[in-house]
C-alpha cells in the first residue's frame, strides 16, 4: 500500500427531514446565494423546503447552472457574489450544481484570470468561501470531495481542478428527494458511481485489502439495488444504498494509498466538450474497451474483480476477463446506458476529433502507469464504435 494522507472535512446529514437541519449549520447573519439548476427543485419540494430553512437569512438565487457546468454561466455567479456581497454558498441540485458551485467559490477569492484555476488544476486555490449541498441526484461523489469539472464553451474545453479548499462545509443526503428524478438520470447515476469506483479500483494490486474490500462491496450494493432503482423508484432503501453508494465511491477513501487510472474520464471529458454527451454515457461507451486494451496490464485486477464481483472462478483466465468485462457493458445497458459510439451517432471522424483534442489538451500519458498515448486511445475509440 502506498503512502497517503486522507483528509474529509465534509458533514453528511444523511435521510429524510435533514434538509431543515441547515439553518443551524449556515452562518445567522451570512449573507447566502442559492445555486441551482432547472425547475426541478421547485417540483419536488426541495425549493420550498430549503427556502423554509433559511428564513431567517438573507438569500439571493442564482439559477440555470447547465448539466456539464460552464465557465461562461459561472462567471456570471462570481460577479453577482461579488456585487451583493455573498459570503456563504449553497448549491442545491446535483453534481453539476456542486462543482458550479466549488468553482464559484474559488473564483470569487481569486485575484486574476479565473481560467487559471482550472487550467492549473487547482493548485493555485489559496482561498474559497464556504458552502453547503443539498443533493438531489446522486451520481458524482462531488458532495464529500475537493474537486469539480468546469466545461468553456468557446472552447469546448472541459477540465477538473482539486483543492482541499472546496470541500462543501456539509452535505444534506435525503434518499426520498431522488422519487422523482427521470430513469435516464438514475441510470445514469448509477454507471457515474460504478466508473468512479473501477477507476480507483481496477488498476494493479498494491495489497491495499481494506480499500479493495470497500471497492468490491460498493460495486456489487450498485449492481444489485441499480436495477431495483429503475423498476422501484419509489423505494427508499434502495435509493438510500444508491444515494450513499455514490457518495463513498469519491470521497476520497477508496482512493487513498492506491493507483488511480482516470484515463476513460480523460477520453469521456472530451467526448462531452466535442458531442455534449452525458458523462455516464461516455463512460459506459470507453470503459469496457479500455478494459479490453489494457487487459494485460491490468490482468491481476481484472481476474480479482471477475472473481470477487461476478462470481467467475473456473475455466480460462483470458475468458474469465472477457466474460467480466460483457457482464460490465451488459450491466450498463441494463442501467438503461447505451455503450458504443455508434449508438449516439459518432463514428471515426468522431475518433479523430477526439483524439485531436486529446493532443491538443496534453492528455498524451494517461492511466495509472501513464502509458496510455494517443495511439492507445484512439485504440480504445476504435474499439468502442
Amino acid at each position: 500500500m502506498f503512502n497517503f494522507d486522507f483528509y474529509n472535512p465534509t458533514q453528511i446529514l444523511f435521510g429524510q427531514g435533514q434538509i431543515a437541519a441547515i439553518t443551524a449549520l449556515i452562518p445567522p447573519h451570512a449573507r447566502v446565494l442559492m445555486t441551482y439548476g432547472g425547475g426541478s427543485i421547485k417540483q419536488n419540494g426541495v425549493y420550498d423546503e430549503v427556502k423554509a430553512a433559511l428564513a431567517g437569512h438573507t438569500m439571493i438565487e442564482f439559477a440555470g447552472i447547465e448539466p456539464n457546468p460552464s465557465y461562461e454561466t459561472l462567471m456570471q455567479a462570481v460577479a453577482l457574489v461579488k456585487s451583493e456581497r455573498i459570503d456563504f454558498l449553497l448549491a442545491v441540485g446535483g453534481g453539476s450544481v456542486v462543482d458550479g458551485t466549488k468553482f464559484i467559490a474559488a473564483a470569487a477569492l481569486h485575484e486574476g484570470e479565473a481560467w487559471d484555476i482550472l487550467a492549473k488544476g487547482g493548485k493555485i486555490v489559496e482561498a474559497a468561501l464556504p458552502f453547503g449541498t443539498v443533493l438531489t441526484l446522486p451520481a458524482t461523489g462531488s458532495e464529500m470531495n475537493g474537486s469539480a469539472v468546469i466545461t468553456r464553451k468557446a472552447t469546448q474545453e472541459k477540465r477538473s481542478f482539486m483543492s482541499r479548499k472546496v470541500y462543501p462545509k456539509f452535505s444534506v443526503l435525503d434518499p426520498s428527494k431522488t422519487f422523482t428524478l427521470p430513469l435516464r438520470q438514475v441510470g445514469n447515476g448509477v454507471v457515474d458511481a460504478f466508473a468512479h469506483v473501477m477507476e480507483q479500483y481496477l488498476t494493479y494490486p498494491v495489497n491495499a485489502s481494506v480499500q479493495d474490500r470497500f471497492a468490491e462491496g460498493i460495486l456489487l450494493t450498485l449492481i444489485e439495488e441499480g436495477p431495483k432503482a429503475l423498476s422501484h423508484p419509489d423505494d427508499y432503501d434502495v435509493r438510500a444504498n444508491v444515494m450513499w453508494s455514490a457518495t463513498l465511491a469519491l470521497n476520497g477513501l477508496i482512493g487513498v494509498g492506491v493507483p488511480q487510472d482516470w484515463s476513460t474520464h480523460a477520453i469521456g471529458h472530451e467526448l462531452t466538450a466535442l458531442y455534449e454527451l452525458d458523462h455516464a454515457q461516455t463512460l459506459a461507451i470507453i470503459l469496457p474497451s479500455m478494459l479490453r486494451v489494457r487487459k494485460q496490464a491490468k490482468r491481476a485486477k481484472l481476474l480479482q474483480y471477475a472473481a470477487r464481483v461476478w462470481g467467475l472462478d473456473g475455466g480460462d483466465e483470458d475468458g474469465r476477463i472477457e466474460a467480466a468485462i460483457a457482464r460490465t457493458e451488459f450491466f450498463f445497458r441494463h442501467m438503461g446506458v447505451k455503450t458504443r459510439l455508434a449508438d449516439y451517432g459518432l463514428n471515426h471522424a468522431s475518433v479523430d476529433a477526439v483524439v485531436s483534442a486529446l493532443e491538443a489538451h496534453g492528455m498524451t500519458a494517461l492511466g495509472e502507469q501513464r502509458e496510455i498515448t494517443p495511439a492507445i486511445s484512439r485504440k480504445v475509440l476504435e474499439l468502442s464504435l
